[in-house]
């Protein structure tokens, strides 16, 4: 077929190497505009704009796709469908309506649970013990057209919003192709998404990054691990030039007891509001990702050190 392809992280990128492996002709993609990035924050593509580029397909980067002349430029391709996946803006009716077949979002999330930004991040944090990605008929609401195919995938105890993210990824860029034959060909069913247990993914907030050890150990667990390792949950520990950001990037529930936010051994097991957690993986400022044995060799943190 003759589709549009609109992605931009690194999610999205799986997926349209697949839809080129099956041989789709890919009129455009389109991604969100460059944007700031690493240390010098120059101006870089998105990675689906990126790997577009390192095939040579047709990218577009528009700041809306609601003016008119974007409107227009999209009807031009003359598609047969549009696939988004991870795009990162809404789609307008005259968009939606203009491919032949329609416009099709793959979602990672079992639907309508987690509509929205953040499913990955969402399903962790919440406790969830599976999630998926799915493929639906796109609307003009938020996530909440009808479902044509898609796939559980199990939440693990030391998952991560990035394993799962890798996770859903694979699972997604494997059934998105088989969605697509069976649409081409007239043979999938749309079945309409239940109007009980809607939930809503919203975007991740900075304020929210912040560790609060008052919490109960399980909902601090999956706080940390729903966030890494982007944006990274964070305290502050001290040290003698003053208190020091560290981000928590992996950890477990474990038994302990004591006032919440105090090291309860040498070895990173942290009091909760109610238990305590053992942190397996840490990041201080100006550092990269540690497992907590090579952390504390840089960075010791002895029992009774009390974190903010």
């Amino acid at each position: 077929m003759r589709i549009a392809f609109l992605g931009t992280p690194e999610f999205s990128v799986a997926c349209l190497a697949e839809l080129v492996a099956a041989g789709h002709e890919i009129a455009c993609v389109y991604s969100q505009p460059p944007a700031p990035r690493g240390r010098g924050q120059d101006l870089k593509p998105s990675p689906v704009h990126a790997f577009a580029d390192s095939l040579g397909l047709p990218v577009r980067t528009p700041v809306s796709m609601k003016t008119a002349e974007e409107i227009e430029a999209f009807q031009a391709l003359d598609l047969d469908a549009a696939v988004v996946v991870a795009f990162g803006q809404i789609l307008v009716r005259d968009v939606l309506e203009a491919p032949r077949l329609g416009c099709f979002n793959l979602h990672a999330s079992l639907l309508p649970r987690w509509r929205g930004a953040a499913p990955i991040q969402r399903a962790i944090m919440a406790g969830d013990a599976v999630t998926g990605v799915q493929v639906m008929r796109m609307s003009e609401g938020l996530d909440e057209g009808p479902v044509l195919m898609g796939e559980q995938v199990r939440i693990d105890a030391l998952e991560t919003a990035g394993t799962l993210h890798d996770k859903l990824a694979a699972v997604g860029s494997r059934i998105l192709p088989v969605a697509l034959a069976a649409i081409e060909r007239g043979g999938v069913r749309e079945t309409p998404q239940s109007e009980e247990g809607v939930t809503y993914a919203r975007k991740i907030k900075a304020a929210e990054a912040r560790i609060d050890w008052t919490r109960p150990a399980a909902e601090i667990d999956r706080h940390i691990r729903g966030l890494s390792p982007f944006p990274g949950a964070w305290f502050e520990a001290p040290s003698e030039k003053g208190p020091v950001r560290v981000k928590a990037l992996l950890s477990r529930v474990e038994d302990g007891e004591g006032a919440p936010g105090v090291a309860l051994d040498d070895t990173l097991l942290i009091a909760c509001g109610d238990g305590a957690v053992r942190l397996l993986k840490a990041q201080r400022e100006g550092k990269g990702a540690q497992d907590a044995e090579v952390f504390l060799r840089g960075f010791p943190l002895a029992a009774g050190t009390a974190l903010a």
